[in-house]
């Protein structure tokens, strides 16, 4: 008999999350505003440690309009992560800016930071408040690290060079919503963070995303712009470009019930990666299982390690064996539509990407699902 399907990572359900969508019907708010939203606007605030939230349609809104009000326009560059979902990248290029690719630290498998403080003190020209990349001549304005895998970025040393070189820090945490460096969330430290809730992420919204910042005038705009831009409420008056990024009641509603859980999520995920580290570490080396930096506390959105150049024979044997897994994604710098793009180094992103392998990592797996997976890896072994 085949045995049961485990999936990479579908989202938990387990909540009074029904009954909070079924109120929406109830009192037909099911669109763009209601009290849903409001309420889980102010809910996620304060569970992040935030003033500021506008609650948006995904967390790739979330990012662009964090770069609108960033202020970073066409022919200006945002430094980013190499390894990474697409989404931050695509942002950046809806602004008409350019991403500057940096590669990831084998140690963490993170945004490397020396690689980082590399390029901007040999590859950039700093004067009088403006930075500009040599290569280029482009002016960067921003940086962009992307918090991957449930994991932090040394976020701390990230925000000391930006400020050395005024620079400004938006941070993607869609992935890691919950970790933390230090004892601060990330997604907390620079000037605008950003979350998804999209299906498979710790917590869901089904479709969503959430920005956060100090700066009550980007929360202000950011708010404005994901609603069309609308002046007042009677006349249909717009006093400039906006955009549909609006986050309906439903998929708040939904949040809310996922929110009360989310503390329960992340401690779920941290066992399931300790029972993957205890058997991965039987026939895998350290650096190629994933653990925590020092100093980090991650929330383990996906459990990846490293397999050698045999990752995609055995991303198929496990799906011969009903188990989901994929491989990471494309590094940046090998896309073709970011081909005049520039990156500063790409040693490592290369081979994670051929070794890589993200595992079976639900809130709801269990520990023999785990041991079934591992079964099959070790096989090769």
């Amino acid at each position: 008999m085949e045995e049961p399907y485990i999936p990479l990572c579908q989202p938990f359900i387990g909540g009074n999350e029904a009954s909070l969508v079924q109120e929406c019907f109830e009192t037909s708010w099911i669109s763009s505003a209601g009290p849903a939203v409001t309420k889980f606007q102010a809910e996620f605030a304060s569970y992040i440690g935030s003033e500021g939230a506008v609650p948006v349609a995904s967390g790739t809104s979330a990012l662009h309009l964090a770069l609108i009000v960033a202020g970073v326009g066409p022919d200006q560059e945002v430094i980013t992560s190499n390894i990474t979902f697409v989404a931050p990248v695509n942002a950046i290029r809806y602004t008409g800016a350019w991403p500057v690719l940096i590669d990831a630290s084998p140690s963490d498998w993170q945004m490397d930071v020396q690689k980082l403080d590399d390029f901007l003190h040999s590859g950039c020209a700093y004067e009088s408040g403006v930075l500009r990349n040599k290569a280029t001549g482009r002016i960067i304005k921003a940086i962009l690290p992307v918090h991957i895998l449930g994991h932090s970025v040394n976020i701390v040393r990230i925000v000391e060079l930006a400020r050395k070189f005024d620079l400004l820090v938006i941070e993607d945490a869609s992935e890691s919503l919950g970790a933390r460096f230090g004892d601060q969330l990330v997604g907390t430290f620079g000037d605008a963070g950003c979350f998804s809730f999209n299906g498979n992420k710790l917590m869901t919204t089904g479709a969503g995303g959430m920005l956060i910042s100090k700066n009550p005038e980007w929360i202000e705009r950011a708010g404005h712009l994901s609603q069309q831009a609308k002046v007042g409420t009677a006349e249909y008056d717009h006093d400039e470009i906006g955009y549909n990024y609006r986050m309906s009641n439903l998929h708040a509603a939904l949040g809310l019930g996922q929110l009360a859980q989310l503390d329960q999520f992340i401690e779920s995920k941290r066992t399931s990666a300790g029972v993957y580290i205890d058997l991965l570490s039987e026939f895998l080396p350290p650096n190629a299982i994933m653990s925590e930096a020092a100093g980090t506390k991650s929330s383990y959105w996906l459990y990846t390690a490293l397999f050698g150049d045999r990752s995609r024979e055995i991303i198929q044997k496990l799906s011969q064996h009903n188990i989901g897994a994929r491989p990471i994604w494309r590094p940046m710098h090998q896309l073709s539509y970011l081909k005049d793009a520039y990156c500063h180094n790409s040693d490592f992103s290369d081979r994670f990407f051929r070794e890589a392998i993200s595992l079976p990592s639900s809130v709801g797996i269990t520990s023999d699902e785990i041991h079934r997976v591992v079964r099959v890896l070790a096989s090769f072994f």
